[in-house]
């Protein structure tokens, strides 16, 4: 196998992808199956769904017409096995998809959807059953490998669900990933995870041809779970499984950005003591729309964004951390830690930022409705003083009317806030 097969898959998921996503929006229609607003994205209602089922066409064909080519021995026969359980789970994350798509299944039932496909591909061996931590070595997960395993597969898939909320995001974010974690699989010599991720993108970037704005069909859960599905497939057997030290830190570096955009949006629901599966105006794309960027720009910014996560995870599987024998490097494996600390603080950082933002702008709108000649200098002060003194979440609260209501139909030319599944 060279790095063709690889390349190869990708150009086939996505011709296949883009070539079918157009019968699947007709299909979507004639069953019903088009988006209904819950105050999630920032695109309106009546766009056809289960864009997600392009995207399984897409991995499957490239997959199953890449299998036949690869060489038979003991240790590729089992890789083509996990090959085949892992597709047989991507068709039961997607039917359960096109169930919630078309619908709306109870977030229990989801949840017991997601996390019965995670099971068909983990108990068939495609668990982590080990990870590699620095200075520490091994550790063994023994019993809890497989339970350990599909809760990861159920949390990507959420992760990359709950940040589906503008045109043409999670295609292009999980595509990214896709690329960054089949080169780290490639170069750990795990061939079949890195075809399985070149499908994967492949597939995304079809299906984006038609998902970038204006959206003219939507992935629905039927892809936003199939693609988190496959991306922790591709992590667990490319980058996981082995015994490399960034076993952990290239998934959460490659996904960062969705996970640290459901981590807040979590953490806000939690505090604010609503359902976590419910939806609100806090993502990242709905804070940038606010700043006044168009949906094109939101996106093409949080694509930048996930770009240089990923470029700083492939980067780092080529520093030095151990030697030939496989004994750690003190400087080399301390220098992966500070720069991933340091990457993810920045992340954060920005995080932090569009809080300010969006608490100067709701205390602009207090401050004017109170004193209409206000200036931009009081604005700031009340501002620190805000922070300083923690009532952010006070004048947060206090608009939150304001700040999440939908204004007009969404154009590429000004910002958009409004409904989307």
């Amino acid at each position: 196998m060279t790095w063709r097969d690889p390349f190869v898959a990708l150009l086939v998921a996505f011709s296949v992808a883009a070539a079918v996503t157009p019968l699947v929006a007709r299909l979507a229609r004639l069953a019903g199956a088009v988006d209904r607003p819950r105050g999630r994205g920032v695109a309106l209602g009546g766009t056809p769904l289960l864009g997600g089922l392009a995207i399984a066409a897409g991995v499957a064909v490239a997959v199953l017409l890449s299998i036949g080519d690869l060489p038979s021995s003991p240790t590729w026969d089992g890789r083509v096995d996990n090959l085949h359980h892992i597709l047989l789970g991507g068709l039961a994350i997607t039917v359960v998809g096109v169930l919630d798509d078309r619908f709306d299944l109870h977030p229990l039932a989801k949840l017991a959807g997601q996390a019965a496909a995670a099971w068909i591909p983990v108990s068939q061996g495609v668990e982590v059953g080990n990870i590699t931590l620095p200075f520490i070595g091994a550790v063994d997960f023994g019993s809890f490998g497989v339970p350990l395993t599909i809760l990861g597969f159920v949390a990507i898939m959420n992760v990359v669900n709950l940040s589906d909320g503008v045109d043409g995001l999670a295609a292009g974010v999980c595509a990214i990933a896709a690329i960054a974690l089949g080169i780290v699989a490639w170069d750990l010599q795990k061939e079949h995870a890195s075809l399985l991720a070149g499908a994967t993108c492949g597939a995304a970037l079809g299906f984006l041809v038609h998902n970038f704005h204006p959206a003219r069909v939507f992935m629905g859960d039927t892809g936003a779970n199939l693609l988190g599905f496959l991306l922790a497939a591709v992590a667990v057997e490319g980058t996981v499984k082995t015994g490399a030290v960034l076993a952990l830190v290239v998934p959460l570096m490659v996904l960062a950005v969705p996970f640290l955009d459901t981590t807040f949006v979590v953490l806000k629901r939690l505090k604010a003591r609503q359902p976590i599966y419910g939806a609100d105006q806090n993502h990242f794309h709905h804070r940038l729309s606010r700043l006044g960027f168009s949906q094109r720009r939101v996106v093409l910014y949080l694509y930048a964004w996930a770009a240089a996560l990923a470029g700083v995870a492939i980067a780092l599987r080529f520093v030095p951390y151990n030697d030939d024998r496989d004994h750690y490097d003190p400087l080399w494996t301390s220098v992966i830690v500070v720069i991933v600390l340091l990457v993810l603080a920045f992340s954060v950082y920005l995080v932090y930022l569009l809080e300010i933002v969006k608490l100067r702008r709701l205390d602009a709108l207090r401050l004017r409705h109170l004193r209409p000649d206000v200036s931009e200098q009081d604005i700031d002060d009340d501002v620190t003083r805000a922070l300083q003194t923690g009532e952010i979440d006070a004048i947060t609260g206090e608009h939150l009317a304001v700040d999440g209501a939908p204004p007009g139909p969404p154009t590429d030319e000004q910002p958009t806030v409004g409904p989307r599944t």
